[in-house]
């Protein structure tokens, strides 16, 4: 049987993602490329569904992004942005009317309910109260991870949405991710017989660390989220999502090591621009960072004209917590968290987020009764002990926006594309991360940082 024959009779074709490794096996090859393929519960859509931004930041940017680039899929009808030039960029992107543009979520909210959904991309702790407001007004609503700052908060959201028959889509999108939806379908089929364990690794990068928990946004957890939700909530959810069991017990360990005063290099200063004697040779300086690298800049909200951004990126670095010295700020997130997870028919997890790494992307090995799965989102590898065959599996995913070096796989537009068929079929049923199922990782995440802190092993309740 030739090759094309071979791939009908198996009932596979090269865009599909379903297919076993002894099936592969059956091809002589052991490579091969993929694309997701369509969701069959998609249907044609007469109109695009409308949607308002609430927080046009980087992730605000992502999913707007979408609507950018399909029209009849998603249009953006209106913004709350209290930052000016982002307000006013998204308003020129997607030609959002004046009177459509406001400066915080609130007053969106003063209006009658004029699209079909919100998307919340504020900071954490302001999820909460847009995502209830929106809730009681009728809206669908696209919310960024993690859904509130407190178990509580969550189980209000899942509580609102139950009772107004809204739906809400937590934006987990790793489970769009063709890498990690791959590897779900194959531990399904069996393909690794039953699992195990599995061990999962989320290297942050040195100085994505220094910019987002450091000095950026999620450096006081008092303030925001818990670093084990505000970065790592995608990880617990994805290890749970993959093996389709629920987590029972959960204990971790982790402290903020490095990056407090104790650890100044004698010289330094308060900023990097102060004249720190060690500012050259430093891996965090500032300068080197946003200044001569041009790295993660976005945040500085630089004007278009290119012109003016040696001179504006120099006044950010003396005036915001950007040019700050990494040791010397108000910062309580660890730098290293260890999590080990017992799931129902005793299979065990472990999970590890280091700051100290040069690289970013995740890393997963899954050990089954019958094989084993290694991969990085970039080639997952099986192997078969049965066959003593390996398989590599290269996932192909298309990605909408600027930051496609986000780490998502490409399940950013992915979860877009299901969110507006969910709301314009009035589905939830198209999406995998509804709050239903996103609440389960969010609670071990709670029950990791009350281990953590209290050094006990947490029950997981959901």
């Amino acid at each position: 049987m030739n090759r094309r024959n071979l791939l009908k009779t198996l009932g596979i074709s090269l865009g599909a993602t379903v297919i076993s490794t002894e099936a592969l096996s059956k091809l002589g090859e052991n490579k091969y490329a993929y694309s997701p393929s369509g969701n069959p519960l998609h249907k044609p859509i007469s109109k695009p569904i409308t949607v308002i931004i609430i927080g046009a930041g980087n992730r605000g940017t992502v999913y707007g992004n979408f609507a950018a680039k399909f029209p009849a899929q998603m249009k953006v009808v209106g913004v709350a942005e209290p930052v000016s030039l982002r307000n006013e960029r998204h308003t020129k992107k997607h030609s959002i009317p004046q009177a459509n543009r406001f400066n915080t979520w609130e007053d969106v909210f003063k209006r009658p309910k004029f699209a079909d959904a919100v998307v919340i991309s504020t900071p954490d702790n302001l999820h909460y109260a847009p995502c209830m407001k929106a809730l009681e007004m009728g809206y669908d609503v696209l919310l960024e991870k993690p859904i509130a700052p407190t178990e509580k908060e969550c189980r209000d959201i899942l509580a609102l949405s139950k009772k107004k028959g809204r739906i809400v889509a937590v934006c987990h999108v790793l489970r769009y991710a063709p890498y990690f939806v791959k590897m779900k379908e194959l531990i399904a089929q069996g393909a690794i017989g039953d699992v195990i364990s599995i061990q999962h690794f989320e290297p942050i990068e040195h100085t994505h660390m220094a910019h987002s928990y450091v000095r950026g946004n999620w450096h006081n957890s008092k303030e925001t989220t818990p670093i084990i939700l505000a970065k790592s909530c995608h990880d617990l959810d994805i290890i749970k999502w993959v093996i389709n069991k629920q987590a029972k017990e959960i204990v971790a360990m982790g402290d903020l090591k490095w990056f407090k005063k104790d650890n100044a290099p004698e010289g330094s200063t308060g900023r990097c621009t102060d004249g720190c004697k060690v500012e050259r040779e430093c891996p965090y300086s500032a300068i080197k960072e946003y200044y001569e690298r041009r790295s993660r800049t976005s945040v500085l909200d630089l004007p278009d004209d290119k012109s003016k951004h040696n001179e504006v990126i120099m006044e950010r670095l003396k005036t915001t917590n950007y040019g700050r010295c990494v040791y010397r700020m108000e910062n309580d997130q660890p730098d290293h968290y260890v999590t080990s997870i017992l799931f129902s028919d005793n299979v065990t997890a472990s999970f590890s987020m280091e700051a100290f790494t040069s690289y970013h992307g995740r890393r997963t090995r899954v050990m089954g009764s019958m094989g084993d799965m290694v991969g990085d989102m970039e080639e997952l590898v099986v192997n078969d002990f049965r066959t003593r065959k390996e398989v590599k599996f290269v996932p192909k995913a298309e990605d909408v926006d600027e930051y496609k070096n986000s780490g998502h796989g490409g399940g950013d537009h992915l979860l877009v594309r299901d969110f507006v068929q969910a709301v314009s079929q009035q589905n939830p049923a198209l999406l995998t991360s509804t709050i239903d199922e996103s609440i389960g990782s969010h609670i071990m995440g709670f029950m990791a940082e009350e281990s953590r802190k209290n050094k006990k092993v947490m029950a997981v309740k959901i």
